[in-house]
């Protein structure tokens, strides 16, 4: 089996967990071969300064040797500068790992992905956490074939059904339609407005949903947890 040899590639740690007895099994978001799983060696002997640098959501350049499914990390260092996340930012960011790690395929690479991944991070630690949310997982949608289908003439006053075959239907109002003003706001990006960010998020989870195919995602419930004890809802949040 031919073992090909990366060298500095631009990663981001998406998951980690102990494998054998000193080493870790780490899932790494690179920018020019997508989602890869790499065997870090010793890296939990004590002796390691690797296992310090491999932490989510930092920037890094990984180096490894691929053969197979798994590759064996070879090399580390840092890769620039993260803004700092904390409480609901540091679990937004989680909750971003855990979409690509359970959407993406291994080996198949996504560079734009990769790079509106490092700028929404750079948002989240910046801006309220909803609207880079909700546009990364727009972005991730259509990335991976699922995109919605938002295209053609809306009115802002009209109301909508959002079906997943042919997209945006007119529609009486209900509780299951949205505005054509929200559908408006989410194809072109600006979710300024907590009734435009409602709607999005509530047809994004549903399409999320789908693709997930039952599999169940854990940051959103310690998210909400979160959000309970801290007695907040931000702009956005419908539930």
């Amino acid at each position: 089996m031919s073992r090909e040899r990366i060298q500095l590639e631009p990663a981001y740690v998406l998951a980690r967990r102990a494998f054998r007895d000193t080493s870790l099994l780490i899932e790494v978001f690179t920018e020019h071969h997508g989602r890869v799983g790499l065997v870090a060696k010793g890296v939990r002997s004590g002796k390691s300064a690797k296992s310090a640098l491999l932490q989510p959501l930092r920037p890094l350049l990984v180096s490894w040797v691929e053969s197979g499914e798994l590759g064996t990390l070879t090399g580390v260092e840092p890769n620039g500068f993260a803004g700092e996340l904390v409480g609901e930012r540091l679990l937004s960011g989680w909750y971003l790992n855990e979409l690509l790690t359970l959407l993406l395929q291994r080996h198949d690479p996504h560079p734009d992905l990769f790079r509106d991944y490092a700028l929404t991070l750079d948002a989240l630690a910046e801006q309220p956490v909803e609207i880079p949310l909700r546009s990364f997982e727009l972005k991730l949608l259509a990335e991976t074939g699922y995109g919605l289908n938002l295209a053609g003439v809306m009115e802002p006053q009209a109301h909508y059904v959002y079906d997943w075959v042919e997209g945006a239907q007119p529609s009486s109002p209900g509780p299951g339609t949205f505005s054509g003003e929200s559908l408006i706001a989410l194809r072109e990006g600006a979710l300024s407005h907590a009734e435009h960010l409602r709607a999005a998020r509530r047809l994004l989870r549903e399409a999320l949903r789908r693709q997930l195919g039952g599999r169940e995602l854990k940051t959103p419930k310690l998210l909400r947890e979160l959000r309970a004890a801290a007695g907040s809802t931000p702009a956005g949040e419908s539930e």
